[in-house]
């Protein structure tokens, strides 16, 4: 009887990812993760201490799966490199439904009292420099705007992963470019899209 194949962290976290872009992260347990990987539930036991060891491991997986989704996308789709981010958020809702819900919606690390608070986020700082860059726009207030278009940009995303709204791309890219423009100008009435 041929050795049966180890199985590593990575083959159980590519599992969990398939397991919940299918069916949500909900169906996540030991058994299904087994049953996926055909062998007993030992092995994930031998690699993860529990399952909350394991779900913590997962969700940076996840985060950067999605990364990843970012930056496929920018070279995939024909767009604006100040709209990449909102877009790409706004589609990944759309195309990976289960996992958009896991990570911006049931486990979003993040809990904002003031406005301000968004910026403790990792990685929120940057994205709202490298943005207000873009835009042509001091960072005070490139930071309000790109808050602004996060917060309109993650509504349409939750409508779109709940099957709330489905608009066509490019009617959703003309109502950010819309907001985008009207947040702009009330910063700075003389502002125009960088070309």
């Amino acid at each position: 009887m041929p050795p049966q194949a180890k199985i590593t962290k990575e083959m159980i976290l590519n599992t969990v990812l398939d397991i919940t872009r299918t069916t949500g992260f909900e169906t996540v347990n030991a058994r299904s993760i087994a049953s996926r990987l055909k062998c007993s539930t030992r092995p994930i036991f031998t690699c993860y201490e529990n399952m909350d060891e394991l779900k913590k491991e997962f969700l940076d997986f996840a985060y950067k799966f999605y990364e990843q989704y970012v930056t496929d996308y920018s070279s995939l789709a024909n767009i604006s490199s100040y709209l990449l981010l909102p877009l790409s958020y706004i589609e990944f809702a759309r195309e990976e439904t289960h996992l958009f819900k896991l990570l911006f919606i049931k486990d979003m690390d993040l809990d904002m009292v003031k406005a301000k608070d968004f910026y403790k986020e990792i990685g929120n700082e940057k994205k709202a420099e490298n943005f207000s860059d873009t835009i042509g726009m001091d960072l005070i207030h490139g930071k309000a705007i790109f808050l602004d278009l996060f917060l309109y940009t993650h509504g349409i995303a939750v409508l779109a992963a709940t099957n709330k709204l489905s608009l066509a791309r490019d009617d959703i890219e003309t109502m950010v470019m819309n907001l985008l423009t009207a947040l702009a100008k009330k910063e700075k009435p003389d502002w125009d899209l960088p070309v």
